[in-house]
């Protein structure tokens, strides 16, 4: 009984979230490495937003409302390998090289990298089509990037 008393007050559906395409499917799993060890800080997000910003040409804001957008659909979303393949599917080489690059330097952005970070982006990588070594050359340039400042758990 109560749990149809609750019910009533929920909203009967979800609000619509659009199709993901390639931009939305590798902010999903952007949000998906950061948020993977449920500790989901503002430098994590800050970098979310640039990597979009950078990669598809956003300003600030607009990388802003695509990162909340990639939120809710990470929240509502498909296995990690469901956005791989759509990117796999929708993007050359180059496109899939920059999106490995993207979630490596979200994994090593709080200075750790977490077993749960890099299980979701070997998902990613092999439903990216991408090789073992192109994931490892992702991961050097992106400790570059951070050199310094990564510990490995």
């Amino acid at each position: 009984m109560l749990k149809k008393f609750f019910q009533a007050f929920r909203p009967t559906e979800r609000p619509g979230l659009p199709d993901p395409d390639a931009e939305l499917a590798l902010g999903a799993l952007l949000v998906r490495v950061a948020q993977s060890d449920r500790d989901y800080q503002l430098e994590e997000i800050s970098l979310i937003d640039r990597i979009l910003a950078r990669l598809y040409q956003h300003n600030a804001i607009e990388a802003a409302k695509v990162r909340a957008t990639c939120e809710k659909l990470h929240a509502a979303a498909p296995e990690t390998d469901t956005f791989g393949r759509l990117i796999r599917e929708t993007t050359g080489l180059e496109e899939r090289l920059a999106a490995m690059d993207a979630l490596w330097e979200v994994v090593l952005a709080d200075g750790n990298e977490h077993a749960g970070e890099v299980t979701i982006v070997e998902e990613a990588r092999k439903a990216m089509g991408l090789s073992y070594a192109d994931s490892q050359k992702a991961r050097a340039r992106a400790v570059g990037k951070f050199s310094g400042k990564v510990e490995e758990t």
